[in-house]
């Protein structure tokens, strides 16, 4: 077995969800782009995002208690990346990336109308770790486009075309299933039919692209 190549301690877990991250008001709406997010605890459902204190949307984000997390798919890919370089203290990002600024359902701050999904949060807990806060916030609220369900009312997100961040670079996700939670341990006839759905999945997610 080849010996690893032993490196510093960093930020080494990748791909993580890239997500812009909106707060604000709808008057004064800001969006900043994050990457150190993810799941916490499923009930009640808890998520987090971590930020710099020098960004301006830290302040935005501790004062007001709420942000909505908007996951990013390719088309938004661009607008992400520049909104995660350029700051809201100089720029309107909503109206430099021609974006749409609507009202939250169930919290004060706007989501991005454009994006495939909108997790809407409100801030639990702000831990200081070191370079970055991290705001622990409960979900509050979850809305998605209409074309992301099936006919049996399933939530479809490899329609979506997400996108990851994978050191320092976006990745599309791949769309072709290589299994599902406890697929390891099904059994014979179980797999059989797994293994015809999987299949018959790709090929309808392969017809659609095509036709875009």
């Amino acid at each position: 077995m080849t010996e690893k190549v032993a490196l510093k301690p960093g930020a080494m877990l990748n791909p993580v969800p890239v997500v812009m991250a909106s707060c604000g008001s709808m008057e004064e709406p800001n969006i900043i782009t994050i990457a150190w997010t993810g799941t916490v605890c499923s009930d009640p459902p808890m998520t987090y995002i971590s930020v710099r204190p020098e960004r301006h949307s830290y302040e935005i984000i501790r004062q007001t208690g709420e942000f909505t997390i908007n996951l990013v798919n390719r088309d938004l890919v661009f607008a992400a990346d520049w909104c995660g370089v350029r700051s809201g203290r100089d720029y309107d990002k909503f109206s430099e990336q021609h974006l749409t600024a609507v009202p939250g359902q169930t919290v004060n701050c706007p989501s991005i109308a454009e994006a495939p999904v909108n997790i809407e949060c409100r801030v639990t807990e702000i831990r200081k770790l070191g370079s970055h806060h991290m705001f622990l916030a409960e979900i509050t609220g979850v809305f998605v486009d209409p074309s992301l369900m099936d006919d049996s009312g399933a939530l479809r997100l490899d329609r979506a075309g997400l996108v990851s961040y994978n050191h320092g670079h976006y990745y599309p996700l791949q769309r072709q299933e290589l299994g599902r939670f406890g697929y390891s341990i099904m059994k014979p006839r179980t797999r059989k039919r797994y293994e015809k759905e999987k299949r018959a999945r790709y090929r309808g997610a392969t017809r659609r692209a095509g036709k875009k």
